[in-house]
């Protein structure tokens, strides 16, 4: 091969006789044999080759082949200028680089560098296997490929899957590449037991660069027609996405129906950063009918969230200014037993917090903050209150928390004094036992202390390095009384290795725990010494009380001296496997009194399986497993998708592998199911099929059902309906069987 930006022209043997090469110097050549021409990235080979230097044509017969960027053609005739690329190939068989597939025509006419029009072709990414047509086949009268625009259109289209016509369209779009295309995506169909068949087809349009928008017409048998949008837009400054889902009158109970979802953040010249979210639903049982329509974590809690913030310097310190509204919708239960609790609204919440570095190394910490609290609308002050505190429906609070730190740090270890104090004041809208207003004072000492000791190491056989990270916390906390104030915001936090480190019980600022208190602690980690990666880490902590702590979450004393120990550990020594886990263990009933316990096995990619054990003693007690696994393999030989460590062992050919996946929560203490997923995956090569069915419990005897199906055609797009978010979501350590090649940013359209 010869590699020129000016034509190269030559025969080489080819084993079969002796090449010839004539014609005239400077206005053509003709070749014989092995013949091949070159021109920049443009490469043509045949028995029989003429290039016309004045037309800049060239002729070819015979066993053609053309290479050009990675795509490919062979046939028996072509005829080419080359410079423009305009001409005619007949009877060629066509291979695209972009999207690995291909297919034959009866006539591919070049129209220019980016375009082309092929004549009663076809078009797969299944290579033959001997046994007549290929797995999936999509034949057309007229095809156009527009490389520039990223779109071929097809004419007179029918799409067959294993011999079955399953797809016709006057006209059909599809990308040519994964950027982004305007057009109708495939339809998607789902089926659950609240809303049964569901019919949704989507448009996508690609507005701009940075702005597109999915327009979702659907039809539910028992709900009837209805409506998705997506609006998103990313701009040099600001970004963003607007959710709708609109049912006009649902059938099933007379009314119409939304959820709105949307989210905005950006940054102003003047250095100011703001952030909006929205979630809002039409009515209460919205999170039942529709549980994958609302995308709060928290289904029946939603929120509408304004805030804004601004960073800067100035007199040696760093400052932050903020100001933010938070509104919440609840979605409660018509039985006053299914009610949940609902935090204050916050209109507004103003606070300003800067932290600067004293003379003597000293560090002074200031928060100071204005709140205005409203419960939300129906909401009353018996479902809301998180602790024992007045009856508040709505107040303003100031507050103030100030630090003074004298932190001292050598090579391996740190010593930190710090006095703070808590400062609080009250107005309340309408007087409790004549008062109006209200504050409280609440100082905090407490001495820091840690270590990070190392040494190099061996396990079982590898180097390996170790720590060990002793840790005391001392804490005192003067008791003040605290019944008789509001409670806005301060819940208790749990006891779990992050919080048994921090000198109050409660997150939030309206209840500050007295503490007379000793923790201790300490930390082993090892580190591969090659890698650097962590393989190993345990520890053990253990709070000691010195005086009673009066203030409580149930107000109840702790009298307790020696808390729970808590006991945290992670491994992945062993080859193949992760554990992790972290157990509340009470020295009073000799038992865990919470824990939580896992471990993960995973041999190879695409195998996976792990398990969970979670306690709460008294509470609740759940067992989870999920699962991605290879069930069978039937191999063949030849195809274009070869396996590899990054795709799955039976991808050759038209035929490969099944994969089990799944995953289910069981909970022991009610002897049922509450979630679950089971699904089949097979993996062809040049098509995935897919079959999965949820089912997600929306309250102690009611729960949503569905059944996903899809069909994936690789190098073309995917229909039905999509399960690969919820198995990413439900699974741990799940990986697609393939490389992105639908949704918005591949789709294919019907005209």
């Amino acid at each position: 091969m010869f590699v020129s930006a000016a034509p190269t022209f030559a025969a080489e043997p080819d084993g079969g006789g002796a090449p010839r090469t004539a014609g005239r110097p400077e206005l053509e050549t003709q070749a014989e044999g092995m013949a091949k021409f070159q021109q920049g990235k443009l490469r043509i080979s045949a028995d029989r080759l003429t290039y016309d230097y004045a037309l800049d044509q060239a002729r070819a017969s015979g066993n053609v082949l053309v290479s050009r960027n990675g795509d490919i053609y062979r046939g028996q005739e072509l005829q080419l200028s080359v410079e423009r690329f305009e001409g005619y190939f007949l009877r060629p068989s066509y291979f695209f680089a972009r999207t690995n597939a291909g297919g034959s025509a009866a006539r591919v006419d070049f129209l220019s560098a980016d375009r082309a029009v092929a004549t009663a072709a076809t078009y797969t990414s299944c290579p033959p296997d001997g046994s007549g047509d290929p797995a999936w086949l999509l034949t057309t009268d007229r095809v156009r490929f527009d490389f520039a625009a990223n779109e071929g259109v097809a004419e007179g289209t029918v799409l067959r899957f294993l011999g079955v016509p399953i797809l016709a369209a006057p006209a059909l779009s599809f990308p040519l590449t994964d950027e982004r295309k305007s057009g109708w995506l495939p339809p998607s169909v789902n089926l659950d037991n609240k809303s049964g068949l569901r019919v949704a087809v989507p448009y996508y349009w690609n507005i701009a660069p940075n702005r597109d928008a999915t327009l979702t017409p659907t039809v539910s048998a028992r709900r009837g027609p209805g409506l998705e949008t997506e609006y998103r837009y990313l701009e040099p400054r600001y970004n963003g996405l607007v959710n709708l889902n609109l049912l006009p009158n649902d059938n099933v109970t007379g009314q119409s129906r939304y959820a709105l979802d949307l989210a905005h953040e950006g940054a102003l010249s003047t250095g100011w950063v703001f952030k909006a979210s929205s979630a809002r639903v039409s009515d209460d049982s919205y999170w039942k009918d529709f549980p994958r329509g609302v995308s709060s974590l928290t289904p029946r809690l939603l929120l509408t969230d304004l805030q804004t913030r601004r960073h800067f310097v100035s007199g040696g310190g760093d400052w932050l200014a903020y100001a933010r509204v938070q509104r919440w919708q609840v979605l409660q239960d018509p039985e006053l037993a299914n009610a949940i609790d609902a935090p204050f609204e916050r209109s507004p919440q103003i606070g300003v917090r800067v932290r600067r570095r004293l003379g003597r190394g000293f560090d002074v910490g200031i928060e100071s903050e204005f709140n205005r609290f409203v419960l939300p609308p129906g909401v009353t002050p018996t479902v809301a209150g998180l602790l024992p505190q007045p009856e508040v429906r709505s107040g303003n609070r100031w507050h103030a928390i100030g630090s003074l730190a004298w932190p001292y740090a050598s090579a391996g270890w740190s010593f930190t004094p710090r006095l703070s104090v808590n400062t609080a004041a009250y107005t309340f809208d309408h007087a409790e036992s004549g008062r109006t207003t209200d504050s409280r004072t609440i100082p905090t000492l407490s001495l820091d202390s840690a270590w990070v000791l190392e040494r190099d190491s061996s396990w079982f056989g590898r180097a390996t390095r170790q720590t060990l990270e002793p840790r005391l916390l001392y804490v005192y906390t003067p008791y003040r009384e605290q019944a008789l104030l509001p409670n806005f915001d301060a819940t208790a936090k749990d006891f779990s290795f992050e919080s048994i480190y921090t000198d109050n019980a409660f997150a939030g600022v309206d209840r500050v725990s007295d503490a007379n208190q000793l923790t201790a602690g300490v930390t082993t980690r090892i580190f591969d010494h090659t890698t650097g990666a962590e393989v190993l880490k345990l520890g053990v902590a253990q709070r000691f009380l010195f005086a009673d702590q009066q203030l409580t979450a149930d107000g109840v004393p702790l009298q307790q001296r020696f808390s729970d120990v808590l006991l945290l550990g992670s491994s992945r020594l062993v080859p193949r496997w992760v554990f992790d886990g972290s157990v509340q263990y009470s020295p009073d009933i000799r038992r865990s009194a919470r824990s939580v316990v896992g471990a993960r096995y995973s041999p190879r990619p695409f195998r996976t399986v792990n398990a969970t054990y979670r306690l709460a003693r008294g509470l609740s007690e759940q067992v989870e497993m999920g699962w991605q696994w290879a069930l069978a393999n039937q191999r063949s030989t030849g195809g274009s998708h070869k396996a590899s460590a990054t795709t799955p062992t039976g991808a050759g050919g038209c035929k490969g592998r099944w994969y089990s996946v799944g995953r289910f929560s069981f909970s022991t203490k009610d002897s049922r199911i509450t979630d679950s997923l089971l699904g089949f995956e097979y993996d062809a090569g040049c098509w995935i099929g897919r079959i999965v069915t949820e089912r997600l419990s929306t309250g102690r005897s009611e729960a949503t059902t569905r059944l996903l199906l899809q069909l994936e055609l690789v190098g073309l797009s995917r229909l039905g309906s999509n399960p690969l978010q919820v198995l990413k979501d439900n699974i741990p350590g799940y990986r697609l069987l393939r490389d992105t090649h639908a949704g918005p940013t591949s789709a294919t359209s019907y005209d």
